[in-house]
């Protein structure tokens, strides 16, 4: 029996917690208590956008720099039941960047170019799904919603 993963019925590819924010595009009924649920595919990858965003700007505060080992410790970090290392080793496996490397901002065309292919890696792991299986043309959209306006 083939069934569609939880992400994936939200419309939340990366399991995105509720939380503080009062997300754009989501749904005017909250199904699922842990994850939050949106209208699109597309308005879920522009949640996740927003929260690289984030990090790129908060992660230098703390003396951190921004980085697939810090993006993957703070999205699925171990304290929370998270098998971290593999999650990171996948992520790292599959887009053949080094965890440490510097990324580039998540709003310039540099920062679409670095991370589209982690946001793939990353919806794979959170989905238990293949690349190939990825709806990539949600997360351009996804990037449009979050810095094109």
């Amino acid at each position: 029996m083939n069934t569609i993963s939880r992400g994936l019925r939200n419309n939340n590819p990366l399991n995105i917690r509720h939380g503080h924010s009062q997300w754009q595009g989501r749904t005017e009924a909250q199904t699922d208590r842990e994850f939050v649920c949106f209208m699109t595919m597309g308005m879920g990858y522009r949640a996740a956008w927003k929260i690289l965003q984030t990090y790129y700007e908060s992660l230098p505060k703390m003396g951190k720099i921004f980085c697939l080992y810090q993006i993957i410790h703070r999205w699925a970090p171990p304290e929370d039941n998270n098998d971290t290392a593999r999650y990171l080793h996948y992520v790292i496996k599959y887009t053949g960047k080094a965890g440490m490397m510097p990324l580039p901002e998540p709003r310039s065309e540099d920062g679409f170019m670095a991370l589209q292919p982690i946001l793939i890696a990353m919806t794979c792991v959170e989905n238990g799904i293949k690349p190939e299986e990825v709806p990539v043309s949600a997360i351009l959209q996804g990037y449009q919603l979050a810095f094109k306006h």
